[in-house]
């Protein structure tokens, strides 16, 4: 247990400076933006506590609102986020002794699962934090433009995450 908390640790500081010294930076034709701290959430496993799941999604989130000054979006949404990690799981993988230990990644889901689950989760967070931040539904168009083009830059690129830290294993 202890290789596994030191793992985690060292994937939030990584992933969390790589997206405020990096990602928030970036706005591809000013709308899609790179959210790669929530590979974080996705990848800590079912097994988690609800408690110390939801601290760690509220803390990532929170970090991330320090630096990119949002106020609380990020904080919210990654909570949000976290609450909805098991019943989205669930919908993809049957619910039994075998899964209920396993650690979301593209090797232990395989490639079709992972990739369902992820888009949704990454879809999810995307509605989930551009809807909080502009906090109306006079701009459906431009929340599900930003939404749309975030995701799926962001799925691209935590696939790629993921991949990576395949062949690096």
């Amino acid at each position: 247990m202890n290789k596994e908390i030191i793992k985690f640790s060292f994937l939030f500081i990584v992933i969390l400076l790589a997206q405020v010294l990096i990602c928030n930076h970036i706005a591809i034709f000013n709308v899609a933006v790179p959210i790669i701290f929530i590979y974080f959430i996705i990848r800590l496993p079912i097994s988690l506590g609800k408690g110390i799941l939801f601290t760690l999604a509220f803390t990532m989130g929170l970090c991330v609102d320090i630096f990119a000054d949002t106020l609380g979006v990020n904080a919210l949404a990654c909570t949000l986020l976290a609450a909805m990690k098991r019943p989205v799981f669930y919908a993809y993988i049957p619910k039994d002794d075998k899964t209920k230990y396993l650690t979301p990644s593209l090797s232990s889901l395989g490639v079709g699962i992972y990739c369902k689950y992820l888009i949704t989760m990454v879809g999810l967070y995307c509605l989930m934090a551009f809807t909080i931040e502009y906090f109306n539904f006079a701009e459906v168009k431009e929340i599900v433009i930003l939404a749309a083009s975030s995701c799926l830059l962001t799925f691209v690129m935590l696939l790629a995450i993921d991949s990576l830290i395949i062949k690096k294993s």
